[in-house]
């Protein structure tokens, strides 16, 4: 039987063929079809701007900059996330800190989340939760604490691309800045890649400035008088994090299908709990409304984990844990202090999880085979 893996991209002839045409034709990079793909990425999501990025830890060091965090600055977020969203702080001088998970949202709880904006409030200057998994958080009691403290709100989205709240509108929109990751296990993909949505033109203009070098070739906000048609001005430190024509090229054809590969996405989540529904020993997560479903975790006792996952392993299925909580890699335990017991529900979760696969171009039963799979195990 062919491998499985918990997640993996979906190429079709038409993204071969857009590809294909900006190669055959006059920009690889810096042309068109960079401002065309941001344009509609934002009307998807409902915002009125859109920065692409190289990857989507770029457009989180992006989001990092742009809201103005440095040193003696810290970020607020959750301990159950890739490295790079806390890492984002580091790169701008900043501290991350973190607030424990939701045992049923998997999600920053916004009450842990307060207690530190009240310890360190002149501190604190973004608080960053995590869509984690593809389920939308509930975002409004982020909104009023952010605003409160006079810290910017950072939605990591990187998991949820294509979901909504309250069945009315998309990811993308709730907070001052909003991140996505396009890399190939995620709902779209432009190869590598990234994005910052924002309602906030200067917030734009900042993350489009962070993405170039920090040089800027706008006329109208040229802060020296131009020598000759050829004047360029780098009025910050950035870097070179811009994506090419030919990665847009690739995301354009891909978000014209984003709508069906969610669909998609939500129908093998629902099979898996058909099928899942009743099996002693696997705990699966509940529906819930709006969800992306970038991932599919199930938690079994931490005992009998590794040798769940060899099982897989030697029938093809091989999958992937999300994630060893950020404070416990060596990087943060030496240099911040941070020990095991800190974060107990983010632990508990990471002790008991596997990601079953989950990706739009899996067969109905690809579920049933990582279903029996999980049946013969138990």
């Amino acid at each position: 039987m062919d491998p499985l893996t918990y997640g993996r991209q979906w190429i079709d002839e038409a993204d071969v063929a857009e590809v294909a045409d900006v190669l055959r034709g006059d920009w690889l990079t810096q042309g068109p079809l960079v401002e065309r793909f941001e344009k509609a990425l934002a009307e998807y999501v409902g915002v009125s701007y859109v920065a692409a990025f190289s990857s989507g830890t770029a457009a989180l060091h992006g989001a990092a900059a742009a809201a103005g965090l440095g040193e003696g600055d810290r970020l607020l977020t959750t301990p159950l996330t890739f490295a790079a969203t806390a890492n984002a702080a580091l790169y701008v001088g900043a501290e991350p800190v973190f607030a424990d998970i939701c045992e049923e949202t998997l999600c920053m709880n916004p009450l842990k989340a307060e207690k530190k904006l009240e310890e360190l409030p002149r501190k604190i200057k973004a608080v960053v939760p995590v869509s984690f998994g593809g389920y939308p958080f509930d975002i409004g009691p982020f909104q009023v604490m952010a605003k409160e403290y006079g810290a910017v709100l950072i939605e990591d989205a990187c998991h949820s691309l294509g979901g909504e709240r309250g069945g009315s509108y998309k990811v993308g929109c709730g907070a001052d800045m909003t991140v996505f990751s396009f890399h190939p296990v995620k709902h779209i993909t432009t190869g590598e890649g990234g994005a910052v949505a924002t309602n906030d033109a200067e917030f734009a203009r900042r993350l489009r400035l962070f993405r170039s070098h920090g040089i800027t070739r706008d006329s109208s906000s040229f802060e020296d008088t131009p020598d000759g048609p050829w004047h360029n001005e780098m009025q910050m430190l950035g870097f070179n994090y811009r994506l090419s024509d030919i990665h847009c090229a690739l995301g354009l054809s891909q978000l014209r299908r984003l709508d069906m590969f969610i669909a998609r996405r939500r129908e093998l989540a629902e099979l898996y709990r058909k099928h899942i529904a009743g099996l002693e020993g696997v705990y699966q997560p509940p529906a819930r409304d709006g969800h992306a479903y970038h991932l599919f975790p199930i938690r079994v006792a931490p005992a009998r984990r590794a040798a769940l996952f060899a099982h897989l392993a030697e029938n093809g299925i091989r999958l992937q844990v999300h994630y060893p909580p950020v404070p416990l890699h060596p990087y943060y335990r030496k240099r911040f202090g941070y020990k095991k017991g800190d974060f107990p529900n983010a632990e508990k979760f990471y002790e008991e999880t596997i990601s079953l696969p989950l990706f739009p171009s899996m067969k109905d039963k690809d579920v049933v085979r990582v279903v029996n799979c999980l049946k013969d195990f138990f």
